[in-house]
């Protein structure tokens, strides 16, 4: 029974919230195996036609176009959140499945350097890791806000490990930097789920502003999956 007025709106407003959640996260999810899909795709086809990998990667190296191609990506991120208030749901979708294309061809070197049977295994270990602990940070109810800022604070220091061994080449220090990696966008994974769930909770069905957040969480989850990808594939991959 409810005591009174104020906890019957309450639990009226909490029950309303699980089906607004469900709905703005399955909208990310589309959004973030759209851009995969994008991504996988692009990357097959520059990774496996020599005439178009040869705009990205030629006999000394990368080319220019294969830096601009490797860089443009970051640019896109900072673009669609420092425009999100200014930009159309149509430029911020514009924008996302340019950033897929991009990072599709980034990532086609992966075909040229490694096994496409240790690529795929990486893929499908990376996709149940990542569905595990999306379900986990779905499904928790631990608020997992202080663990979000232990893995940003991780991520932050692999960054800056990752640029010092650019100089130092230590594979020891790569061994760690990749097993770190694994772990941190393992947790991020659970933690940017709970938080888009949080998010989708208190969206507004339809509207606009709804629409491009659901694009930015797909963005965000992509990213996670991405990285955890890359970084298992150092421990799974198996090179040519």
């Amino acid at each position: 029974m409810y005591q009174n007025e104020t906890d019957f709106n309450l639990s009226q407003s909490r029950y309303e919230a699980v089906p607004m959640a469900k709905t703005f996260l399955s909208q990310v999810f589309s959004w973030m195996f759209l851009a995969l899909s994008i991504s996988a795709v692009t990357a097959y086809y520059f990774g496996t036609d020599e005439s178009l990998r040869s705009y990205l990667f030629g006999e000394t190296g990368i080319t220019g176009l294969g830096w601009i191609v490797t860089l443009a990506p970051f640019g896109f991120v900072l673009l669609m959140s420092l425009g999100f208030q200014r930009l159309s749901v149509n430029a911020i979708t514009l924008l996302f499945a340019a950033f897929a294309i991009l990072m599709g061809m980034s990532l086609s070197f992966i075909l040229v350097v490694y096994t496409a049977g240790s690529v795929f295994l990486t893929f499908a270990v990376t996709a149940g890791m990542f569905g595990i602990m999306a379900i986990t940070g779905y499904t928790t109810q631990i608020d997992l806000s202080k663990f979000g800022s232990l893995m940003m604070m991780g991520l932050i220091g692999i960054i800056i490990a990752s640029l010092v061994n650019m100089f130092m080449r230590s594979s020891g220090l790569d061994y760690i930097i990749s097993f770190l990696g694994v772990v941190i966008f393992t947790g991020l994974t659970a933690y940017d789920v709970q938080k888009l769930k949080r998010i989708g909770a208190g969206v507004q069905t339809g509207a606009e502003s709804t629409r491009k957040l659901a694009i930015m969480g797909a963005m965000t989850l992509y990213l996670d999956f991405i990285n955890l990808f890359l970084f298992l594939l150092r421990f799974l991959g198996n090179r040519k």
